[in-house]
C-alpha cells in the first residue's frame, strides 16, 4: 500500500469514493479540504472481489470511483489558529476495517502536515472506536467537546501527546455518560477499556 497526498487545502483535489464502501464518501468530493490516501500501488481495486450489500443507484457511474483507495483522510487549516491543522474526516473501506489502516494513514498525514509547517493537529470524533484508534496515533483527549457531541483530540506534529491513562479514560467516560445512543457493541467496547485500565 502506498501513501499519497492527493491535494493540499485549497487545491480543489477531489476523490470519488464508493458510498457503499466508505463512510463520509460525499465529503471527499468537495475540493477545498486537503486529502491524503492509502491506495494500492498498482491501481488495482482496494478489495478485489468485494461485493456491496446494496445496488448502485442508477444515476451513478461506477467507473468514476477511485477504486484503488483503501483509506482516505481530509484536512484543513484551523480557522482560529494558523499553527494548527484539523483532520476533518477519516474513512476506511468497509472490508478493510480493523487492520490498523486508519491510524497508519493518520500517522503519515501528520508527518506531512509537520513538513507543511503546522505545530499541532486536532480532530473531533463521534464514536469510541475512532477515539481508541486516534489514541494509538498519539492523540489525547483535550477535555473539550464540539457543539455536535464530538470529543476533541489533539497532538503535536513532532511527537505523540503525553500518554495520560486517566485522560484517555475520561474521554471514554464522556462517551458513556453523555446523552448518546450507544449501541451494545460500543457500550461493551467502552466497558472493556475502562475495566482494563
Amino acid at each position: 500500500m502506498e501513501f499519497a497526498l492527493v491535494g493540499t487545502s485549497g487545491s480543489d483535489a477531489t476523490l470519488r469514493l464508493d458510498y457503499r464502501a466508505f463512510a463520509y464518501a460525499g465529503k471527499f468530493v468537495l475540493g477545498e479540504p486537503g486529502k491524503a490516501v492509502l491506495r494500492t500501488p498498482d491501481g488495482s481495486p482496494a478489495v478485489p472481489g468485494w461485493e456491496p450489500d446494496e445496488p448502485l443507484a442508477p444515476a451513478v457511474d461506477e467507473s468514476a470511483f477511485d477504486d484503488d483507495v483503501v483509506a482516505a483522510v481530509s484536512f484543513s487549516p484551523d480557522r482560529t489558529d494558523p499553527d494548527c491543522c484539523r483532520i476533518r474526516y477519516v474513512t476506511v473501506h468497509v472490508a478493510r476495517r480493523g487492520e490498523g489502516l486508519g491510524p497508519r494513514l493518520i500517522d503519515r498525514t501528520v508527518e506531512r502536515l509537520s513538513r507543511a509547517g503546522y505545530d499541532r493537529v486536532k480532530i473531533a470524533v463521534n464514536n469510541p472506536f475512532a477515539y481508541a484508534a486516534l489514541y494509538k496515533s498519539g492523540f489525547a483527549y483535550t477535555g473539550e467537546q464540539t457543539g455536535i457531541a464530538e470529543l476533541e483530540l489533539a497532538r503535536p506534529v513532532d511527537a505523540s501527546a503525553d500518554e495520560d491513562t486517566e485522560r484517555y479514560r475520561a474521554g471514554l467516560r464522556a462517551f458513556r455518560e453523555d446523552d448518546r445512543d450507544l449501541d451494545p457493541v460500543e457500550e461493551e467496547f467502552i466497558a472493556d477499556r475502562l475495566e482494563c485500565g
